[in-house]
């Protein structure tokens, strides 16, 4: 069976044929398969919204009933100009494509496309229904906020309807669990219009992620990690030496301080240098291994922030390593096993990249070469499968990715392990051999989360917001039935938080329904119910937020049936 992306490319051509037909002032940018589906970018005087979407579907129907060959032809850098002649977003593609020779171009019917394919030989072999427009975004030309912003316009497709139908209820259901739109709901998080792109973590958000970062350092500290802290802005110089001056200063942000620059740190790294090269190192003393959660700002336009997913500030739980050539094998077995023992925790089922040396790269190729070859020798030792993803690795070394995979059957990439021998050369980092000698350690840069916040997103969707009973913010509502009850409600308060259990006491006026409703609402694994009988017999009516059950319990025995959960991590 032809692949979903050649599918998905033919039908983004299929997209801007149609609309050519219909809206005769439209300029084509581009229009590239993705992972759900594919986009096209346009730039047009109409300003299209999902109501167009009826026409512009029945006029795609039209011409895969024509049933076009697709045709591919070459053209020389002039003709390909020509061929492409009031297309101006085309002409600069071609512009700036300096080593091409030859230019490849499809033809169906009425309408040509520059473009390296692959596609479908006939329109005709795309299923009409299992086609579908799903929404409209603004994207700047190239990305730069610099240049004229298109609208860009979403869409997916499929071999059969039913899969479309599939897609669509799973997309339905993701604006269900939108952690946007869960994050306002149970008071996680804000952003304000003073600080796009830098949210703000309310009471109970931010209690998610102090128990995320305690499993962490319960982790790191047994796997013998020393956590260190490090500065936020650093000298501008340092930026240089490591080499993200050249390679990302478009994504930092930079400040004055007496009349000397400095920037605000997007990566950890620096730092932990600074700290190896604090004292003498011995070949006894590694591998060095320092764990940091420090906060990183980058540089991210505005249409690209969405919720904690990008954001321009977050905290990465990084960990830096620093070793002999000798131990790199062993280190990143050792790291593969503390991921894998995270994701399972959270129930996540992920997924392997090894990515290889990218264009915009430092390091000889005999560096890149034995760094690739030693991921590559960790992954198949831990007979691992993976997706060799080639030239995309940092600009310091070669990585491996993991992509942990939601209910919704979503990938996020969060964890990596980065091999880097550029670093120690350019900071001159050296440790006392066996033999005397100074030597170059190996760098392993690595995290784990990631983004904590952006972890934190990916996991209130997964769960549609029922947290793990050791993450929720809230673990158990007390709600009294009326007045009268509030009393015992806050005797039992206090029991539970003596006994570490995270608890509120819902006093309002609200009726008792509504009282249960907002429990519900706020994914509270426990709610439980006190009223006359209750108060009468001294004893607990507990709801379940899993099921419409209601037990019985004393104090002292609902408290003893949750001491397993309390202590799950």
């Amino acid at each position: 069976m032809v692949d979903l992306s050649k599918l998905r490319h033919t039908v983004a051509h299929i997209f801007a044929q149609a609309m050519k037909n219909l809206y005769v002032d439209v300029k084509l940018a581009i229009g590239p398969p993705i992972d759900d589906g594919f986009y096209y970018d346009f730039d047009m005087e109409k300003k299209i919204t999902n109501s167009d979407f009826p026409l512009i579907e029945q006029e795609i129907r039209k011409i895969i009933k024509n049933n076009y060959a697709i045709e591919r032809f070459e053209l020389n850098r002039k003709e390909a100009i020509e061929c492409m002649s009031g297309q101006n977003y085309k002409i600069d593609i071609i512009n700036n494509i300096e080593e091409n020779e030859t230019f490849s171009f499809y033809k169906q019917g009425n309408y040509t496309e520059m473009c390296k394919g692959p596609h479908l030989e006939r329109t005709g072999e795309v299923n009409p229904k299992a086609i579908k427009l799903l929404s409209v975004a603004g994207a700047y030309w190239r990305g730069s906020k610099n240049n004229k912003m298109l609208q860009r316009i979403y869409g997916t497709a499929f071999f059969q309807e039913q899969d479309l139908v599939e897609h669509l209820i799973m997309i339905e259901e993701a604006k269900k669990r939108d952690h946007r739109k869960l994050g306002k709901e149970m008071e996680f998080f804000i952003f304000s219009e003073e600080g796009p792109g830098f949210p703000i973590f309310l009471p109970k958000g931010k209690i998610i992620r102090n128990e995320l970062e305690k499993y962490w350092r319960e982790l790191h500290v047994s796997s013998g990690y020393e956590e260190i802290s490090t500065p936020l802005i650093l000298d501008k110089d340092l930026w240089h030496k490591s080499g993200h001056w050249e390679h990302y200063r478009d994504n930092m942000y930079f400040t004055m301080i007496d009349e000397k620059e400095f920037a605000v740190k997007p990566m950890n790294c620096p730092g932990s240098i600074l700290v190896y090269k604090s004292k003498p190192h011995s070949y006894k003393d590694l591998p060095l291994k320092y764990g940091e959660i420090g906060l990183v700002h980058r540089h991210e336009n505005s249409g690209n922030l969405n919720g904690l997913l990008r954001v321009r500030c977050f905290n990465q739980d990084d960990a830096h390593i620093f070793m002999t050539s000798d131990q790199i094998e062993s280190q990143v077995i050792e790291i593969i096993d503390l991921i894998d023992t995270v994701y399972k925790k959270m129930g996540f089922e992920y997924f392997v990249e090894l990515s290889t040396r990218p264009k915009n790269s430092m390091g000889s190729n005999e560096e890149w070469e034995t760094a690739t070859y030693s991921l590559k020798k960790s992954l198949v030792s831990k007979n691992i499968n993976y997706k060799l993803n080639e030239g995309d690795g940092a600009f310091y070394g070669p990585k491996i990715d993991f992509h942990i995979q939601d209910c919704l059957k979503r990938r996020w990439q969060c964890g990596t392990i980065q091999l880097d021998f550029q670093m120690p050369e350019r900071f001159d980092l050296n440790y006392i051999g066996k033999d005397g000698k100074k030597h170059k350690p190996v760098m392993i840069h690595r995290v784990v989360f990631g983004s904590i916040e952006r972890f934190i997103a990916i996991l209130v969707e997964h769960t549609a917001g029922k947290l793990p009973f050791w993450l929720s913010p809230v673990q158990v509502d007390i709600l009294p039935i009326t007045e009268k009850h509030v009393c015992y409600a806050k005797e039992i308060y206090i029991k539970l938080r003596e006994n570490k259990i995270r608890a509120e006491i819902d006093e309002s006026n609200n009726t008792f329904g509504k009282k249960i409703r907002d429990s519900l609402l706020k994914k509270v694994p426990y709610a439980i119910i006190l009223g006359d009988h209750e108060l009468s017999q001294n004893f607990l009516t507990i709801r379940n937020r899993d099921n419409k059950n209601q037990e019985k319990f004393s104090v002292e025995g609902f408290i003893s049936s949750l001491e397993d959960k309390i202590h799950s991590r």
